[in-house]
């Protein structure tokens, strides 16, 4: 569907923003993701189009298989994940390769170079390689809204699902976005049988590699002709081939040289790739992680330079490409003074923190999982052991158990956020009672998908929309499987909690601690009108800095200089006080009862 220049509008958008649009434009009917960063805002703003069906699904692999479901019937779809989320969602991805589609079929997958949000930097391109699906990675906000309008042509074109790459700077930069009207999609959804298509028994499935094998051989003659693949001619001394956010940092390092640009980064055009190395006198293939254009080049029988200048981990910049290829370090981006560190933390108020005080009192190993809470693993808590990825704590404590023997019990425990619990621990705790385990399992149930900033899941009671629907209830969850002994406390009562925990730790069968209290971050939370408010009564206060041990931001330690603290007869250890700030006191009153001297106080806000 053409629209004439007049009727374009440019806004400014983010690589995110940008793709929910192209999949509104696009003529989406089903769109379904789970929470990650850099990818969430994705779904959230495909959320806000009354015409698409949107949700957060209870993880990856459910979330691709909707999708999946969807183009089946004829619809088109797209499925948002960050770059994790693409190895929970591998298992339909692959088979998803064979069968092929009906509806245009697009899946983003966002890494995360330099790990701004994430325990690994993979790089999603190999996936393209692997599953034999074709992938357009962007550069920016623009890209991001064309290259994914043309992922749905391209998936129906070739019946095959396409993989959309983002990074993190694509993803959250913002740029001038046109939008156009939404287009009609080639085809009305409705059913088909199909079942030599979709039915992936053996005998279907040698049919359909074939057609894998076909259909990547046309999709490489296509890439040599693809619009997106272009060459930019400039000075013939030196030439790059690169694609995404790195063909932004090479025009700022080089902006007079020659540059092929890969919007589709698999498969490659071969015949475009030869042209262009004979054009240019050294060649260079300039990306971020994996040498994944590099390899493939050089299997071409082509010379070219790359990863053994260019950096293999972490983000690239126009100053470190321009290191890499000519050997000196140019003056900086961007000068700025001395910045102190902030070292993350969990916020005042968490109700995580009163637990994980509660864990490290007991010197248990910690089993832990991926969710804000993991910043527990952090000083003064120091209350984390294992990060792994989403739903593999309960697994590993059971592992743990497993190798140990009963030398475990009492001393390994599982943590797991209500969220994770839902993505992938539920069939770990199923685990431990089908084989007879005995691990503890804690269940941080603070009513949100905090760690991404606050999206419903299935244990919420709402949906991606904010509409009401049923929420599951993890304590009759648990019985239900299995799980005899399942209790639910306050977090925020260290003392309770601590009486529970070392009752359970010694239990020589399953058991499950549910701690629910609402995320402090949560606007119901924070506007509150019962909320406690606490003080220092600095007289009071003997310096043991025992409610220091908290970590909690809102608790600070003030030193009396030297002078003051000797004329007043002051041990070193006692010379300072804590204070309370009253800006970032969220009244939990998790401090208060540590306090054996009676120096933190409820006050009223007046009185602060």
């Amino acid at each position: 569907m053409k629209t004439s220049a007049s009727n374009i509008k440019k806004v400014l958008l983010s690589g995110n923003e940008a793709i929910a649009r192209a999949a509104h434009e696009a003529g989406v009917r089903v769109a379904s993701g789970y929470p990650g960063t850099p990818s969430t805002e994705i779904l959230e703003n495909l959320s806000r189009y009354d015409e698409i069906y949107a949700e957060w699904s209870p993880n990856e692999k459910v979330a691709l298989e909707v999708a999946l479901g969807a183009s089946f019937a004829g619809a088109r779809a797209l499925a948002s994940m960050k770059h994790v989320g693409l190895n929970v969602a591998a298992d339909p991805l692959f088979t998803s390769s064979y069968t092929g589609v009906r509806g245009g079929l697009v899946i983003i997958t966002a890494d995360d170079p330099e790990m701004h949000s994430s325990q690994n930097e993979q790089d999603n391109r190999n996936y393209a390689f692997a599953a034999k699906v074709p992938m357009l990675e962007p550069s920016d906000a623009a890209e991001a809204k064309g290259f994914t309008k043309k992922a749905f042509e391209l998936s129906e074109d070739f019946d095959t699902p396409v993989l959309v790459r983002t990074t993190t700077r694509v993803s959250h930069v913002k740029g001038l976005v046109s939008l156009e009207k939404p287009s009609v999609p080639r085809a009305a959804p409705g059913i088909e049988k199909m079942p030599q298509k979709f039915v992936m028994l053996p005998a279907n499935a040698r049919k359909r590699r074939v057609v894998i094998e076909e259909r990547m051989k046309r999709l490489a003659r296509f890439a040599d002709t693809f619009q997106l693949n272009r060459v930019e001619k400039g000075d013939r001394k030196i030439g790059f081939i690169t694609s995404g956010i790195s063909y932004l940092y090479v025009k700022e390092a080089f902006p007079k040289a020659s540059v092929l640009k890969l919007g589709m980064v698999y498969p490659f055009p071969e015949k475009l790739i030869r042209k262009f190395a004979r054009s240019v006198r050294e060649l260079w293939i300039v990306e971020e992680l994996d040498p994944f254009i590099e390899l493939h080049v050089k299997a071409m029988g082509i010379h070219c330079r790359g990863k053994d200048r260019v950096p293999s981990f972490g983000e690239l910049d126009p100053r470190a490409v321009r290191s890499a290829v000519t050997g000196k370090k140019g003056p900086r981006l961007f000068e700025s003074g001395e910045i102190p560190l902030r070292p993350p933390n969990l916020c005042p108020g968490c109700p995580h923190r009163g637990i994980f005080y509660a864990i490290s009192k007991l010197g248990l190993f910690v089993s832990g999982d991926i969710g804000c809470y993991t910043l527990a693993a952090l000083r003064p808590l120091a209350a984390m052991d294992t990060c792994v990825c989403m739903g593999a704590s309960i697994g590993m404590a059971l592992g743990m158990e497993k190798a140990l023997g009963s030398d475990a019990l009492g001393k390994v425990i599982a943590v797991i956020g209500d969220s994770t619990f839902v993505h992938s621990g539920i069939t770990g705790l199923i685990d431990i009672v089908y084989n007879r385990g005995f691990s503890t399992v804690i269940i941080l149930d603070n009513r949100t998908t905090g760690m991404t900033g606050h999206q419903p899941h299935p244990a919420t009671g709402t949906t991606l929309k904010g509409e009401p629907t049923a929420a599951i209830d993890i304590e009759k969850l648990c019985r239900a499987v299995g799980v005899n002994h399942v209790y639910t406390l306050n977090p925020h009562d260290s003392a309770a909690a601590e009486k529970v925990l070392r009752r359970e730790i010694e239990r020589p069968e399953p058991s499950v601690i549910i701690t629910k209290s609402p995320c402090a971050l949560l606007p119901e939370v924070r506007k509150r009108k019962d909320r406690l408010l606490f003080t220092v009564i600095t007289e009071k206060c003997t310096g043991c800095r025992t409610c220091l041990k908290l970590g909690c931001p809102a608790i600070e330690w003030v030193p009396l200089d030297e002078k003051t603290a000797v004329r007043l007869g002051l041990k070193p250890k006692q010379r300072g006080h804590s204070r309370i700030s009253p800006v970032l006191c969220d009244g939990c009153n998790q401090c208060a009862p540590l306090c054996k001297f009676g120096a933190i106080v409820e006050v009223n806000d007046h009185e602060r």
